[in-house]
């Protein structure tokens, strides 16, 4: 594998870490929106890349998938969703940007020590390539925990997924069969969510998951 190919992968799979951090920083939905579109995207590319250094021809309908689908269809499909329910666009927290980045940038660090040190007999690019995608998963998963609004909760998800096909595709061990019935599902499951938020909204006029749990008595 040439010099090149190497820094090109790491570029790729590097810009889904950055763009989680933009993700976690976001304090608006729509810009929130925009920025997953945009690490969908790197994914779709680092997919297809993939797809050339590995000579794996079958990955780049994956990587159709991720573009159509998460970097097109979804965010057009939010952006929507927020403007014709009326939804507050600001994005609350649980904690401050602040104290979520470090907390982020902890998180970072502890994926590459994990991945150098548990991954040591395998090829480079696939070790780091795993770390990276550790590293969007755990981020969308600070993302989910830090986050009040189910919008900004259900991308944070959905950045998880975006991490776990970057780690499937870098490490060779999904196949397609299963990426493609992944990617549907969570369409599908995003379909869902929407049709949940639009009856949430109808019920209790809020998606603020703190809200809800007033309701149901858990918060004073």
């Amino acid at each position: 594998m040439t010099a090149f190919a190497l820094d090109m992968s790491h570029f790729l799979a590097g810009g889904l870490v950055l763009l989680s951090f933009t993700l976690l920083y976001q304090d608006r939905l729509p810009p929130l929106i925009n920025a997953y579109g945009i690490q969908s995207l790197f994914l779709s590319l680092s997919v297809a890349w993939q797809a050339r250094i590995q000579d794996a021809p079958e990955l780049l309908v994956t990587a159709a998938i991720a573009l159509c689908f998460k970097a097109v269809v979804i965010p057009l499909v939010l952006h929507r969703l927020i403007r014709n329910l009326g939804i507050h666009r600001t994005v609350e927290t649980v904690v401050g940007i602040g104290p979520t980045m470090i907390a982020g940038m902890a998180l970072v660090g502890l994926s590459m020590a994990l991945m150098v040190r548990a991954t040591s007999g395998i090829d480079v690019l696939a070790r780091e390539d795993l770390a990276f995608a550790l590293s969007v998963i755990l981020l969308g998963l600070l993302m989910m925990v830090t986050r009040r609004n189910a919008v900004s909760q259900v991308v944070g998800f959905m950045s998880v997924e975006n991490g776990l096909i970057l780690a499937a595709t870098g490490a060779k061990g999904m196949p397609f069969v299963v990426e493609m019935s992944v990617a549907f599902s969570i369409l599908i499951a995003f379909i869902v969510i929407g049709i949940f938020l639009f009856r949430i909204r109808e019920r209790f006029d809020s998606v603020d998951v703190a809200i809800l749990d007033r309701f149901r008595g858990e918060r004073p």
